[in-house]
């Protein structure tokens, strides 16, 4: 009981200073069945199994702290790839600095102007997919975000978008507290890549609920860093038709506290899901990667691969379940985890599950941790690569796994370079 009462008086104290976000309607409806499921919850602490190595109490706090940022930081994230920019300032849509929705040749829509409408077909969706995934975890960062998010974008798409759309947040307050949710839905047969980046907030928390139609592909790219005292927990909820290909891959860096958890259903046969990330952690770093993936159908595939590289302190956690359940035959299910340390104060905290409810399945886990190897760097340090230069190599090739999941060449050589620019900016022997 004292758990539970615990729970509740950190919601109380958390949502006190938040008001539900003006309109009624289908909107309205949506954030307050949210706000009924967030109640039964209440706010996560060490003692839930979930949570157990990852501190909540940053996130459960009434206000943010305040987080500078990262002036030495060089190019936008993306900046040479041909985009559709969205740009939010503050967790609020700038649409003098975005470009105009329609270039990207699909459906865009603030949310706030979507939520005055009588019918729209985010009704279907929004807060939907959120609900399934409550179970049979809770997330109730999740129901936060869908009860209160007051801005965001919803996006539909109905063939193959002429270009990426890329979701850039910026932020002029050091105490920002965000909170955003953008929802898509893929049409059968159609295409988007959505790409993500930029210093959100001091405290960011978001949700991303994605339709995945029968036959269409969604491919997801984000990158996190620029604002080393960030605080984040992220959410990503999708549902795949038959045929459906997902793939999402994030890059982070830097940050005192991230949590990503990504919760996917594989509901239609012969569905694609990969989901991939690379973290690089120096000095005040902690990681969370969350994973769920459900498997509901038959011969579907899965994918998860994580790389964590981690120096002065740093800690990285990996939570990762495949769920097959009864009558999902023919499942190809993976899971690897992975951690480079390059000292002996970081660590990496891994919790691997396979539960399976079919006879006729393929599934795996891995969970590593080590150190560079010695004899690999000896070998290219005797044929005359410095030794900065070799550690930078090997720990290239160590993060090569996670980074074969970005499917655009440009996309992929963008994100290279910069896991080039931290490693040389991180490459002395002090915390940075």
């Amino acid at each position: 009981m004292a758990v539970v009462a615990a729970k509740q008086d950190a919601l109380g104290a958390r949502i006190a200073g938040l008001a539900l976000p003006d309109g009624g309607g289908w909107l309205g409806a949506a954030r307050a069945e949210a706000l009924a499921r967030l109640a039964a919850m209440g706010l996560p602490g060490r003692r839930d199994e979930y949570w157990r190595f990852t501190d909540s109490a940053t996130l459960n706090a009434p206000e943010a702290a305040a987080a500078t940022l990262d002036n030495r930081a060089g190019a936008e994230a993306f900046s040479g790839i041909d985009r559709l920019r969205l740009v939010f300032v503050d967790g609020v849509f700038d649409a003098a600095n975005s470009d105009d929705p329609k270039l990207a040749g699909v459906e865009i829509e603030p949310l706030g102007r979507a939520g005055g409408a009588d019918i729209h077909w985010a009704q279907g969706l929004y807060g939907a997919l959120e609900a399934q995934g409550q179970m049979p975890v809770p997330r109730p960062f999740a129901a936060l975000n869908s009860a209160f998010a007051s801005d965001g974008v919803l996006i539909r798409v109905t063939a193959r978008a002429d270009r990426p759309v890329s979701l850039i947040y910026r932020r002029k307050s050091d105490g920002s507290d965000v909170i955003l949710h953008h929802c898509i839905k893929i049409e059968a047969g159609a295409d988007l890549t959505l790409l993500e980046s930029g210093p959100a907030a001091a405290r960011f928390n978001s949700v991303l609920e994605v339709d995945v139609g029968d036959g269409a592909q969604f491919h997801h790219v984000r990158a996190q860093g620029r604002d080393p005292e960030r605080r984040a927990v992220t959410h990503v909820f999708a549902r795949l038709g038959a045929a459906a290909r997902f793939k999402s891959f994030t890059l982070t860096a830097n940050g005192l506290l991230t949590r990503n958890e990504v919760v996917v259903d594989l509901a239609g046969c012969d569905a694609v899901a990969h989901v991939a990330g690379a973290a690089m952690g120096d000095g005040r770093f902690h990681h969370d990667d969350t994973v769920f993936i459900t498997h509901a159908a038959e011969r579907c595939e899965s994918r998860q691969v994580f790389k964590k590289v981690l120096k002065n302190g740093a800690v990285g956690v990996f939570q990762g379940k495949i769920l097959v359940r009864p009558g999902a035959q023919k499942t190809d299910g993976y899971q690897i985890s992975q951690a480079l340390l390059l000292d002996g104060d970081s660590q990496f905290l891994a919790k691997p599950e396979l539960e399976i409810h079919a006879d006729d399945v393929k599934c795996s886990h891995g969970s590593t941790v080590g150190a560079i190897d010695e004899n690999t760097l000896f070998y290219l340090r005797s044929r005359g690569v410095p030794m900065k230069a070799a550690q930078a190599l090997l720990v290239l090739a160590f993060l090569a796994e996670a980074m074969a999941e970005i499917d655009d060449p440009a996309i992929a050589e963008n994100i290279r370079q910069r896991l080039e620019s931290w490693l040389a900016e991180h490459d002395g022997e002090g915390a940075r």
